[in-house]
């Protein structure tokens, strides 16, 4: 049988102008290979390694280019254009591949990259999902403390943001540690706060705190100067207002203040800080 979105191994059995015919051993089906990609040297009884898609015309044909991502796997793709059915992803062959609207996890900007898996859809047409959450690995070699990259690929309002590590491990950034904003398709870096049982992993995008504490006050500083010196509000801010403004929790903010003004570099005010 021959395999749609996967590599076979199949044998030539016509010879023609513009290509050659191929076949599985039982000889169920045929799938022309277009004479621009036939090895010279081909002849027919010859057993050639193929990618089974649909072109153009949405027709089965074989390539022997390699596609960005195959049936079941995941990849990260970029977005090639937006349409009224959905995102046309990159994969690497001629025709782009779908993602349909209702396997989207988020907005889905074009020219922006997203991961996603390969399925076929009830017609039989290959397409790519976002819904990649039961598909990502828990068996990473990550430990507590461990620095780590990924991709953003579902945000929860409630939970935070889902990270596939490494494009490929279960992990999670909690809500309490995001302060500012994150999307999907976002790459992020950070550490691994902990390991659940499950072997999904907890991260934190919060450097130590020395070291936090640290680039919050030079941030600080900057926005407050950009203020022209005086900020117009003080620590005691609705903590809504300083993660507009600063992208930082309540207590990161105080931290960040409290470094300034021990190196006397600010005071503050009943209603303001001020640069001296």
């Amino acid at each position: 049988m021959i395999r749609l979105g996967e590599w076979n191994e199949l044998e030539v059995v016509k010879e023609k102008d513009f290509g050659i015919y191929l076949s599985d051993k039982e000889k169920s089906a045929e799938v022309l290979l277009p004479g621009k990609e036939v090895p010279k040297t081909t002849r027919i009884g010859d057993k050639l390694r193929v990618f089974i898609y649909r072109d153009s015309s949405d027709r089965i044909i074989a390539t022997m280019e390699t596609p960005l991502i195959t049936m079941g796997e995941l990849a990260v793709l970029r977005c090639a254009h937006l349409s009224k059915i959905g995102a046309f992803m990159d994969w690497g062959l001629p025709k782009d591949i779908l993602l349909p609207f209702k396997e989207q996890k988020g907005k889905v900007e074009e020219g922006k990259e997203y991961l996603v898996r390969m399925y076929a859809d009830r017609s039989d047409r290959l397409c790519v999902s976002m819904k990649v959450y039961s598909y990502l690995s828990t068996d990473s070699p990550y430990k507590e403390g461990d620095e780590v990259s990924g991709i953003v690929y579902e945000y929860s309002h409630e939970l935070g943001a889902f990270v596939a590590v490494d494009d490929k491990y279960s992990a999670l950034i909690p809500k309490k540690e995001i302060h500012s904003r994150i999307n999907v398709g976002d790459r992020i870096t950070g550490r691994v706060a902990n390991v659940r049982e499950d072997g999904k992993m907890n991260i934190t995008i919060q450097k130590p705190i020395k070291q936090q504490i640290e680039q919050d006050s030079e941030m600080v500083f900057k926005i407050i100067e950009s203020y022209g010196g005086i900020l117009p509000f003080n620590d005691k801010a609705d903590k809504e207002v300083i993660e507009r403004e600063f992208g930082l929790s309540k207590n990161a903010f105080k931290r960040a203040v409290g470094r300034l003004l021990k190196q006397g570099q600010i005071e503050i005010t009943d209603k303001n800080i001020i640069i001296k």
